[in-house]
Order: C-alpha cells, then sequence, then structure tokens
C-alpha cells in the first residue's frame, strides 16, 4: 500500500479528491497536469537536446537528436525525473513522425503520453488496491501497469482521431516509452523503434541486449493480423526486403512498421496502436538504457560493431 499512499500525497499537492466518477476524471486530468506544470517548473522535464539529474537522484539522462536529409525532424522525445511526483520514478520516451504532419502528431502524443498514462495508473492502481487480497507483488504491479498502457494508448489514438487541427489520416508516429520505477523497468512499444539495455558480461565486457521487438509488417503474427484484417503486405521492387502495409486496392500508404498512432488510412487493414509491454527487473550488472529511433537503429547497426552500437547510440540514456 505504500506506492498507493506516496501516489495521492503526490496528488494532494495541487488538488483535492472530490466524489463523484466525472468529478473524480477531471480532478485526475487536472492533477496530472498540474504535477507536469510543477515538473517543468523545476526543470525535471526535457524536451530538447541536454541531460537532466534531479538533486539528490541516482539517474542520469541525456537526449540527443538531429534533423537528416529528408527535410523536418519529425523524432522527439521526453524525459520526466520524479515522474508523478515520485522520487524513485523516471519516464522516458522517443516518438518517431512519418507522414505530411507526422511531426505534429508525434508531438501531440509525446504531450499527451505522459500525464495520461499516470493518470491511468493511478485510476487502475486505486481499483486493484480495493481488493482486500491485493499484495504489492512484481507481478501484480506489472498489470496494473500493463492495462495503464494499454488503456492509455486507447485513449490517445482516439483523441487524435478526432483532433481538429491535426491532420492524422495519412499521418502517424510510434511510440517507445519506459517507466523506471525503483529497481524496475517497464517497457512499452508502438512501432519499429528499439530499446536496447547496456549490461556486464561474466568477463567484464559491456554487451548489448534488446528490450524490444521491432514490429515490422512482416513479423509473422503482424502479417497475419494484416492480412486478417483485408491488408497486404509486400516489399516494392527498388526496395528488396522494406516490408510495408498498403491498402487492399491501393499501393498506399507503403508504412515500414505495423503499428503507430494515427494513420487512420489504414487502421481499419490491420495497423494498431496496442503496445507491447513488457518488464526487467533491474540488477548491479546493468548499466543503462538507449531508445532510438529506426533511423538510428539502420545508421548505427550497419557500420558499427556491439559495443561501438552501444556507446555511439546514446540517444537517450537511463540510470
Amino acid at each position: 500500500m505504500g506506492p498507493f499512499s506516496s501516489m495521492f500525497n503526490g496528488l494532494a499537492r495541487s488538488l483535492s479528491i472530490r466524489k463523484g466518477r466525472n468529478s473524480e476524471n477531471c480532478v485526475g486530468r487536472e492533477a496530472a497536469e498540474e504535477m507536469a506544470k510543477e515538473a517543468r517548473k523545476n526543470e525535471l522535464i526535457l524536451r530538447s537536446s541536454g541531460t537532466v539529474n534531479a538533486d539528490g537522484s541516482k539517474n542520469f539522462a541525456a537526449v540527443f537528436s538531429q534533423r537528416g536529409k529528408k527535410g523536418v525532424n519529425q523524432d522527439c522525445f521526453i524525459v520526466w525525473e520524479e515522474f508523478g511526483c515520485q522520487e524513485d520514478m523516471m519516464f522516458c520516451g522517443v516518438f518517431d513522425g512519418h507522414g505530411p504532419w507526422g511531426h505534429f502528431v508525434a508531438k501531440k502524443v509525446r504531450e499527451s503520453m505522459p500525464s495520461s498514462l499516470l493518470r491511468n495508473w493511478q485510476e487502475t492502481l486505486a481499483q486493484a488496491s480495493s481488493d482486500p487480497d491485493f499484495e504489492w507483488e512484481s507481478d501484480k504491479r506489472f498489470n496494473v501497469w500493463k492495462h495503464s498502457y494499454i488503456k492509455t494508448c486507447a485513449a490517445i489514438d482516439q483523441e487524435l482521431e478526432q483532433h481538429r487541427k491535426i491532420d492524422s489520416f495519412h499521418s502517424g508516429t510510434t511510440a517507445l516509452t519506459i517507466v523506471r520505477q525503483g529497481e524496475l523497468l517497464y517497457v512499452a512499444n508502438v512501432g519499429d523503434s528499439r530499446a536496447v539495455l547496456a549490461t556486464t558480461s561474466d568477463d567484464g565486457r559491456l554487451v548489448p541486449l534488446q528490450l524490444t521487438v521491432d514490429f515490422k509488417p512482416n513479423l509473422p503474427q503482424e502479417a497475419e493480423r494484416i492480412v486478417q484484417c483485408k491488408g497486404r503486405v509486400f516489399c516494392l521492387h527498388d526496395e528488396p526486403g522494406v516490408h510495408r502495409v498498403w491498402l487492399p486496392d491501393d499501393e498506399t500508404p507503403g508504412l515500414a512498421m505495423s503499428r503507430a498512432f494515427g494513420d487512420y488510412c489504414i487502421k481499419d487493414y490491420g495497423l494498431i496502436s496496442v503496445p507491447e509491454v513488457t518488464q526487467r527487473n533491474i540488477t548491479s550488472r546493468d548499466q543503462f538504457v538507449v531508445l532510438a529511433t529506426d533511423g538510428v537503429l539502420i545508421l548505427f547497426f550497419a557500420v558499427c560493431s556491439p559495443i561501438e552500437q552501444i556507446m555511439r547510440m546514446l540517444m537517450l540514456m537511463v540510470f
């Protein structure tokens, strides 16, 4: 019950709890937004290249992004130290937009994800803790985060479709986020960005461990879902090996990932925004985590050795 109590201690800093379902939802939203505002004021949120390290915290995060040759940089990111007023929590995410409005979609998801996740985590935790048989075990904690992430991603995708100022019919974004809570790491992936853990081998070498699956259209379970929904998966003649998702009767939009927010032109044909959520216990061997978009991965994994991949791919470093 400790984490549950401390969560509401954080909420109580800004708002009182009122009764009624509608008012509770309002309070949850306002509280999350107020905590984000306070975190920005205290320089605990990072949204541009740089570093963040709260006073007295053992966490350290470094972020870097640079525009490529295609024009607008559609990648964005966020680091939130002391996530939700919890000293042992940290939220990090990278978002890779695509399509004409991709940079706007990516920024909108980045803006919505942390506070929405925080609100849903609070609600799910409250429901779970109301069970007299509830025990704060690792698997129960994971189920709370998994349910919160799934609910969050569904709500964000629905809100994005109804957004009046962002056209996400032919545009979208991936989202790779992590929450560190004490010595537990929760990873949620929608798309083809990648999380890589730098850990130490028995002989003391630093080795990479991939924490996520790159959700490409040619993965068996992804291709099966797309085909069942009447979508198509194939490579263009001038892009051998690059599998894309296509409409049933038109060679569009040609997405190179099987999960994304937005892209409503093909949402009925197998593209989904459901995250894969996983958990890892952090050990003394684990050094840091790298979150990187697919463009970074293509560059570094093509030219670097595994150690160089780790040392040079520090787009977002945690621990």
